[in-house]
């Protein structure tokens, strides 16, 4: 049995909310599915081309964003750039031209309500969040893929073996908490030591600095934007967005600030107490919360139900606890993705 090796950056990955399992697993599925089209040269034959979504998927998928979700991976958009801002207006554009752009190329017919099917009583065998694919050809020739979205973001084709990057050797291999101890202990290695060895079978040290960075300024842009944005979360229940409320009852009216810079000295001087800290580090978690739950750019964290715990802990070491050094910032990232990777793979990180 092949042991799972898993990246920090697949634990952590930017994409866009409220779900990693019901939102980014479903984009990329369609973007695995486009690949596959172009793969097996069936793209310029296509014609017509429905979802079917099952299961889970289907019962929370109007919530989630599942449906849009499919339908900007079909349309080639990429959650780590996409403009959240014009996820409505392309949608909306879908919807009232009833065609849709493939990968930004090729436009065909596409009437949402009739073509992305939401079987809610029907289970996949493998998973509960199961999604197929299925496409008309010219000459009457069809074709159909199915995809899990397992939990996280991460996706598997139905009947796929492991991939490749199972196969990679690891100069420590983890699959326990035990062992990375044991690494640890015999190496004379901290934890974010022992991760960055074994990143560099994955990138070059240059981009483990360079991508784990760009995690760290999404997670840091999110909690911003969260704490400076008001009204009503999308969805329906009206749930009024509190963040943005709670920012400006712990800064007060003692400072002023910009940016975001000017922002967390402006909350060092004020850190008082334990509970207001504490009050602080909900505040950015809360932050991060709401922005996913508007459809906004996030961090999973393992997961987008989650993603706000693991901004919100760094965002305290950032301001309260002089971490805010790029070596300090990696560090954290490596050990905190390395404790979430070795809770899926013992366990599962579907559902938050």
């Amino acid at each position: 049995m092949v042991s799972e090796r898993i990246s920090v950056f697949d634990m952590f990955k930017i994409g866009v909310g409220p779900s990693s399992s019901h939102t980014l697993g479903p984009w990329r599925a369609a973007q695995r599915f486009l690949a596959e089209l172009e793969e097996k040269a069936y793209f310029n034959r296509l014609q017509h081309l429905q979802v079917m979504l099952y299961g889970s998927l289907a019962k929370t998928g109007k919530g989630h964003g599942t449906d849009i979700a499919v339908m900007l991976g079909l349309m080639g958009e990429d959650p780590v750039s996409i403009d959240t801002s014009q996820i409505n207006n392309i949608i909306q554009i879908v919807e009232n031209q009833q065609t849709i752009q493939i990968n930004a190329q090729k436009t065909i017919p596409f009437t949402a309500s009739t073509d992305i099917l939401f079987f809610m009583e029907t289970a996949l065998p493998f998973h509960p969040n199961g999604l197929t694919f299925a496409v008309q050809l010219d000459n009457e020739d069809t074709y159909a893929s199915t995809f899990y979205s397992i939990g996280g973001g991460f996706v598997v084709k139905e009947g796929e073996q492991n991939s490749p990057r199972s196969q990679v050797k690891l100069p420590f291999p983890i699959d326990s908490a035990d062992e990375l101890y044991q690494h640890c202990l015999k190496n004379g290695k901290s934890v974010s030591e022992i991760i960055w060895e074994n990143e560099k079978a994955w990138r070059t040290p240059q981009n483990i600095r360079k991508d784990l960075m760009q995690i760290w300024e999404t997670m840091k842009a999110c909690i911003w934007r969260g704490c400076h944005t008001e009204g009503v979360l999308p969805g329906g229940l009206n749930v009024q967005r509190r963040a943005a409320h709670l920012n400006k009852q712990l800064i007060g009216n003692k400072h002023t600030y910009h940016d975001y810079d000017s922002w967390i000295k402006a909350a060092y001087k004020d850190k008082g107490t334990f509970l207001e800290v504490l009050n602080w580090i909900s505040c950015f978690a809360l932050a991060v919360n709401e922005e996913n739950a508007a459809f906004g750019r996030v961090v999973t964290a393992p997961t987008n139900g989650a993603a706000g715990v693991i901004p919100a802990v760094l965002q305290y070491f950032v301001v309260f606890q002089g971490g805010n050094t790029p070596s300090k910032i990696i560090q954290f990232l490596l050990t905190a993705g390395e404790i979430g990777s070795i809770f899926k793979k013992n366990s599962t990180i579907s559902a938050a």
